[in-house]
């Protein structure tokens, strides 16, 4: 990727700007599991091309506000990013769509996500518990 300019550590107002001026968020970690980046960059309107793998497969949909690239095939994240660069048309109807999808997602909507996870769990193991499955 000869054209792409790594920017290093930025926070705060920097941080929002610098997002805002992206054209594509280009996210190439594979462990990733919350996200943050990827909601920032949604946030701003900005498209994302995103592994197809952990935590980007709650936060982008195909076609709607991103791209995925697959991890067995690591070419895939340049593909992904060389159509997002030569479909401008594609490029901007993503991004129209990029922030009304993590909009509704505050901490506290999140938190109580999770709660409800954790709360299918304990319900689940207390119910194969009194079921008599070990």
């Amino acid at each position: 990727m000869p054209k792409a300019y790594f920017m290093g550590f930025a926070q705060g107002q920097a941080l929002s700007e610098l997002h805002a001026s992206f054209d594509v968020f280009v996210h190439a970690g594979l462990s990733e599991t919350f996200c943050q980046s990827i909601q920032e960059a949604l946030a701003s309107g900005v498209p994302v091309v995103a592994p197809a793998s952990g935590g980007p497969l709650d936060l982008v949909s195909e076609g709607v506000n991103g791209l995925f690239w697959d991890p067995r095939h690591p070419d895939s994240l340049i593909e992904k990013v060389h159509i997002l660069e030569a479909e401008g048309e594609l490029r901007k109807v993503l991004a129209g769509n990029a922030r009304e999808t993590v909009v509704s997602r505050t901490w506290v909507s999140i938190l109580e996500e999770l709660e409800d996870h954790y709360r299918s769990v304990v319900e689940g193991a207390r119910s194969e518990r009194l079921r008599g499955v070990a």
